[in-house]
């Protein structure tokens, strides 16, 4: 077991070596919809990629989530295979939220032998996540046009 400051030191070290394996500019905040963004997570069994969506507005987070849930075999298909899609997912703290991700299990944050395929696993992850967001992003963002 780590004491907490190991601990941020281990994740700081992480992440600026995943910065330094892939230093590009992820799209993850700037998505350009309120509260809809992609997120890397990692910790000591998995390691996931994420598009949460998580409007204050339930009828907001309904429409982006059902958009993209319409898309769901275009982006199985042609993009993420393994993503898994969530409606309503719960979060440790109660707060109900839509979540789109993929996963890679049996990996760990503490295990620096894992580094180099979590990095790949996200690098190819999120680009692909990336790209199926580009190409659909006016649809997506457009509340207008339901599905």
């Amino acid at each position: 077991m780590y004491s907490k400051e190991e601990a941020l030191f281990i994740k700081k070290e992480f992440w600026t070596a995943f910065a330094s394996a892939y230093p590009r500019k992820w799209l993850l905040y700037d998505t350009k919809i309120k509260d809809v963004t992609f997120k890397f997570y990692i910790d000591n069994k998995k390691a996931q990629v994420l598009l949460d969506i998580e409007p204050k507005e339930e009828e907001k987070r309904k429409i982006y989530y059902e958009k993209i849930e319409s898309l769901k075999m275009i982006l199985l298909d042609d993009y993420l295979p393994e993503a898994i899609l969530e409606r309503n997912f719960y979060l440790e703290n109660g707060k109900i939220i839509s979540r789109i991700w993929v996963e890679k299990l049996g990996v760990s944050l503490n295990n620096k032998n894992y580094w180099t395929e979590i990095f790949d696993f996200f690098n190819e992850t999120m680009s692909q996540f990336e790209v199926f967001f580009y190409e659909y992003e006016e649809y997506i963002k457009d509340l207008e046009i339901n599905t």
